[in-house]
């Protein structure tokens, strides 16, 4: 551009028409906190900080064509390139400041994305040649420029020095987000800054750029333009119909309500005739209606620039154009304020000083908060990567196997492998007790529906109530206890033992004889006890298997959070995942050592033994006067009837004082002496137990009638049985040679149950559980250590080459970690800048 169109000096030393009508109407009275202010959002905008904190800003948005490069050049006083199609393919932002000193301009390239379009953490900010001094080389220098941000890998000295028109037109980017910073000063200059953004491109013809550059555009505007801060000033040429133009449209769908917009109508000499009206209203807004009104400018025509029209003369014109032609000169003087250059730039310089020192002090909030939290992002990533990763992974494994060993040993948590496991040993218990074989001490052909009676001697060992059962709820599959709600897995042990099977003492009697061979009479070989026994081991195994397999499920869950736990953060996953199938690896070798005890657990049970003579003989005698009772009860009724009618009525009479009970020694026995008879002939029982005590029989209780009746023919099943429930019931363990490291082992391990006088089932009730507990629980940590070196190799040759490739950190990690550790500079720069004027 000819330089003529700088506004000239006046012989008084004012410029143009008057002393305030200069470039941008500089405003001498403008105080100067609000210079600095400006200033100082500047200095922000250099730093890059604007990706991360929304910074007060005016950006001038329209259509190609629409007259934004004119509007532009006149409130500046500068040049910019034009050419056909698209003119500007990258930001330019113009900071203009009023100053005293000699009119001048500084052209940068500010480069706050590399040349894939990311970030970059502080913007980068180059001279781009030397001082302009002259306004007539900015059109040249602002045209090398926009060439030298849209080919990024190349030299910038090439696009300085050289011969502009050598280098090939076609560029690297069709468009950027980089900015062409211009920076003006000098005598009447407007205290003001903005960025011209590349105009709305409607549609893409032959030679005029790709179809995807409307794309491009679009979206280099939108991510201005949707910053509350943005002010939007938004040019329309009114020689194209108000709906056709885009800008308008975009800018209203980020600002419906016009509180941030201010229009700009350009070219209104060519508005058709007969048109008029309808511009005229924008000027009142009356029409799309914006908050800060719509404004009207006419600048130099391209036949004006043709005939280098200086600037004075264009501010002249301008003004003799709405002084004189209608229906701008009709308008109210109160309207008047909205038309010219001056009158607009006056407004964006009162606006933008409004909204900076209304913004600032959030600015300020925004940046020690996004300090804060951007450092609370990069602290809640896992540490970078060492120079030392072999120490690293070898601090990991020790860490990983001391957590191990507490969690195998119990930890004070509801989460934690022992409480997991707790419910699953109870589950087991009850299975294995309701092995238990069920023995019916009558025939199933002759016998009616009846209960026993309650198992009284049971009750302080732990047992659920075996009293009350009816054959009947036998034969319907179920037990008394079968009603109330299961825990979790029950049933799946319940599935483990066989279904319950009546044995009747039929059943066994007939058994018995069929064993028979050489016994003497009234013998029964003991394969029948072992057979019986036999039938209840076999059903240990399915449940025995079965705890297994659910506390192998416990550690393998277990096990995996602890390695998520201890290694996940580590590189990209390997360490991790090669830690979980090692770990995995060594759970199964465990769980087969627990196998192979279980089996041989219950292979010791193929032939019944026991040490605990006592105890036997104990539960026996239990059980076999049980089963006798129960059976008296049905087979002898009416005897049995009459002994409870005579309990009951001795139990109410009261003594004769006439007779006096005297004890009886008998063969050094003692026995108390017989209950008091009432005067008169005795009957019944009573007359028995007085026969009785004539033949010095003394001593003698009702239910020791029993014994004096003929023998049962079932008395050899009613052994058999009592021998079989005994053995199930009253084993003590003895598979240690000092039953109390077993009992203390077991206290231990289970504080809420009692292992005095550990029994019969309660023998593999707790045996297979403290198999399980000593090779899988507590087996797992043994030898995890050497497992974990030897399969992992950094123990061998190639370490430390192991262990650098296992620490390589995650792309999506060292990603994320470069991405805060750039925003966090361009904060901390910004912020810095805030704090040294003080704000």
């Amino acid at each position: 551009m000819d330089p003529t169109l700088t506004p000239p000096a006046s012989l008084d030393g004012q410029t143009g028409l008057d002393a305030q009508t200069g470039v941008g109407l500089s405003d001498a009275q403008l105080s100067q906190s609000r210079r600095r202010t400006l200033d100082l959002v500047n200095r922000l905008h250099s730093t890059g900080v604007s990706v991360d904190i929304d910074l007060p800003q005016i950006v001038v948005v329209g259509q190609q064509s629409s007259g934004k490069s004119s509007l532009i050049e006149s409130v500046s006083g500068i040049t910019l390139p034009r050419a056909a199609g698209t003119c500007t393919r990258c930001p330019t932002e113009c900071r203009l400041r009023g100053s005293n000193a000699p009119w001048q301009c500084e052209v940068s390239l500010r480069f706050i994305t590399d040349s894939k379009g990311q970030p970059l953490g502080q913007a980068r900010n180059e001279l781009f040649g030397s001082i302009i001094q002259d306004k007539a080389e900015v059109e040249d220098r602002v045209r090398r420029a926009q060439r030298a941000i849209l080919n990024p890998s190349m030299p910038r000295k090439q696009f300085l020095e050289g011969d502009i028109d050598d280098i090939s037109e076609k560029s690297e980017l069709s468009f950027s987000k980089n900015v062409v910073s211009l920076s003006i000063s000098g005598p009447e200059v407007a205290d003001l800054s903005f960025c011209d953004l590349p105009g709305l491109i409607a549609s893409v013809g032959s030679g005029r750029g790709a179809s995807s550059d409307i794309g491009l555009v679009e979206g280099l505007v939108k991510s201005y333009i949707t910053k509350p801060s943005c002010i939007i000033l938004l040019t329309v040429a009114c020689e194209t119909d108000f709906e056709n133009q885009g800008a308008y449209h975009l800018a209203k769908l980020y600002d419906p309500e016009g509180k941030r917009t201010i229009g700009v109508l350009t070219k209104p000499d060519r508005i058709p005739s007969g048109e008029e009206k309808g511009w005229i209203d924008f000027i009142r807004n009356e029409r799309e209606p914006l908050e800060n009104n719509w404004y009207c400018v006419k600048q130099p025509s391209s036949s004006d620039l043709k005939q280098k029209l200086t600037w004075h003369d264009a501010r002249r014109r301008e003004e003799e154009y709405f002084a004189s032609t209608s229906p701008w000169n009709e308008l109210d003087s109160v309207l008047h304020k909205y038309l010219r250059t001056r009158n607009l730039v006056d407004r964006l310089s009162s606006v933008l000083s409004d909204l900076i020192a209304k913004r600032l002090p959030e600015i300020q909030e925004e940046l020690e908060r996004s300090i804060f939290e951007t450092r609370m992002s990069l602290g809640a990533l896992p540490p970078p990567p060492s120079a030392d990763p072999f120490n690293d992974i070898a601090a990991l494994i020790y860490d990983f196997t001391a957590d191990l060993h507490l969690h195998v040993m119990g930890i004070p948590d509801r989460d934690g492998i022992l409480q997991a496991i707790r419910p699953i040993q109870q589950q087991f218990r009850a299975a294995i007790r309701g092995t238990a074989p069920a023995f019916v001490p009558f025939s199933l052909q002759s016998a009616p529906s009846f209960r026993l009676p309650e198992v009284k001697f049971l009750d302080n060992e732990d047992e659920s109530p075996e009293h009350e059962i009816s054959v009947d709820a036998y034969e319907d599959e179920s037990r008394s206890d079968s009603v109330s709600e299961k825990e979790e897995g029950e049933d799946e042990f319940d599935a483990a033992i066989q279904q319950l099977e009546l044995i009747y003492v039929d059943e066994v009697y007939t058994r018995a004889n069929e064993a028979r061979t050489r016994e003497l009479p009234g013998f029964y070989p003991f394969v029948v006890q072992q057979s019986f026994i036999a039938k209840i081991v076999e059903k240990w195994r399915a449940p025995a298997l079965l705890y297994l397999q659910k506390v192998e499920k416990i550690m393998s869950k277990k096990t995996r959070l602890l390695v998520t736990k201890h290694f996940e953060n580590f590189g990209q996953g390997a360490l991790e995942q090669r830690v979980r199938t090692i770990i995995h690896s060594h759970l199964k070798d465990c769980f087969e050592r627990a196998e192979d005890r279980i089996k041989w657990l219950l292979d010791l049970e193929d032939i019944p033994f026991t040490l605990n003579h006592h105890y036997l003989s104990d539960y026996k005698e239990k059980f076999l006067t049980y089963y006798k009772a129960a059976r008296e009860e049905v087979v002898r009724n009416n005897i049995a009837a009459q002994i409870k009618a005579f309990e009951r009525n001795a139990s109410k009479s009261p003594p004769n004082p006439d007779v006096t009970p005297t004890p009886v020694a008998t063969q050094n026995r003692y026995y108390a002496p017989s209950p008091p008879i009432n005067v008169g002939e005795p009957t019944g029982i009573a007359k028995v137990l007085k026969g009785l005590a004539e033949m010095n029989i003394a001593g003698t209780k009702p239910d020791d009638i029993y014994k004096i009746l003929p023998p049962d023919a079932m008395a050899p099943a009613i052994n058999i049985m009592a021998d079989v429930r005994a053995y199930f019931q009253g084993t003590k363990a003895a598979l240690l040679e000092d039953p109390s490291t077993l009992t203390n082992v077991l206290s231990l391990l289970f504080p809420s149950s009692s292992f005095g006088n550990a029994v019969a089932y309660k023998r593999v009730a707790d045996n297979i559980p403290l198999a399980v507990d000593h090779e899988l629980v507590r087996g797992i940590e043994r030898d995890v250590l050497k497992s974990l070196y030897g399969r992992l190799g950094i123990n061998g040759p190639d370490g430390h080459r192991i262990a650098k490739e296992l620490a390589m950190e995650s792309p999506r990690i060292a990603d994320r970690r470069q991405d805060l550790m750039k925003k966090l500079e361009r904060l901390e720069i910004a912020n810095n800048e805030l704090l040294e004027i003080g704000m």
